[in-house]
């Protein structure tokens, strides 16, 4: 397959491996009801297994390692790895594992997972565009998913929060979830 085909997801059967390098694990939360922040996480492990004949039949895992988070401010992260919000002495690892994958027709998929988070095991579903497969320069195969998902933070415990002179919050409690997945075809 050259880099420009573009093949359909039933010719991709098989198990990936999540490229960390390629691959980007973020959210953007709304601060001071004025702006987005926006960060990531920088150290991840995950695996795909697709099944082209019954997409139902795929499954994902994630693992990120939450002192791994960055959002441009040193400060906001050590917030962030302190005990207000991931506590990550107690909770190091973020994980997610698919129970449920489905084909929304065209490039559109959807999967349905656990999240686990601050020791919370709650459902958490995202939507996912196919963007493509390609060998690249080093005889890898490769397959491309962009997803997107919405939680509330206080379903899963982070609840710390301060209140505005002009009211509102500091830190909304929607969190928008982005990835950007590169995975390469293990053999």
């Amino acid at each position: 397959m050259s880099t420009f085909d573009s093949p359909d997801i039933s010719d991709l059967t098989g198990d990936y491996a999540i490229d960390p390098s390629h691959s980007t694990i973020g959210f953007v939360v709304r601060h001071a009801m004025v702006t987005n922040v926006k960060g990531g996480f920088r150290d991840f492990t995950g695996s795909l297994h697709l099944d082209g004949a019954d997409p139902a039949k795929s499954t994902a895992t994630l693992d990120v390692q939450m002192d791994s988070v960055e959002t441009g401010s040193t400060d906001r992260d050590g917030h962030l790895k302190s005990s207000d919000f991931f506590k990550i002495d107690e909770f190091p690892v973020m994980t997610f594992r698919s129970t449920k994958a489905e084909s929304l027709g065209g490039d559109d998929y959807r999967i349905t997972g656990e999240l686990s988070l601050l020791g919370v095991t709650k459902p958490l579903t995202i939507d996912l565009e196919f963007n493509g497969a390609a060998k690249d320069p080093f005889g890898n195969e490769r397959v491309g998913f962009e997803g997107k998902a919405e939680i509330l933070r206080s379903e899963w415990g982070l609840t710390w929060n301060a209140a505005l002179e002009t009211g509102g919050v500091l830190v909304s409690d929607k969190v928008r979830l982005r990835f950007d997945i590169s995975a390469i075809k293990q053999a």
